[in-house]
């Protein structure tokens, strides 16, 4: 039918958090945590079709724990096509365990 299948879209919200994670947290933060997702939702406003330029917007909901929790806009443009609420697991990189980021590491997250 000429659209992108459901699965580009995982792949660009895995793309958008894991950028937003580099592009935030300290080098060596990055280095020693890995993210894994544990559930999306997605909710289609409009179909993408193939050649389409979309721009994927994160924006870091809450952190529990081990979980951080996501909401991301996929656009088109100005158009809103796709809104996907997705829950993650940070991972220790060398015992593949769920870990807790350290506070300061989540407050850069957030700060104002």
């Amino acid at each position: 039918m000429g659209h992108v299948n459901n699965a580009r879209y995982l792949g660009w919200v895995q793309d958008a958090v894991i950028d937003h994670w580099k592009s935030v947290a300290p080098v060596e933060a990055v280095a020693r945590h890995l993210w894994v997702a544990l559930k999306h939702e997605i909710t289609y406003r409009r179909p993408a079709f193939l050649g389409d330029e979309v721009i994927a917007h994160v924006v870091l909901e809450k952190v529990q724990g081990v979980r951080a929790c996501y909401e991301t806009m996929v656009q088109r443009g100005e158009e809103i096509i796709a809104e996907v609420k997705s829950t993650w697991c940070c991972i220790d990189a060398e015992t593949r365990r769920p870990v807790r980021p350290a506070r300061e590491i989540i407050d850069r997250f957030f700060a104002r």
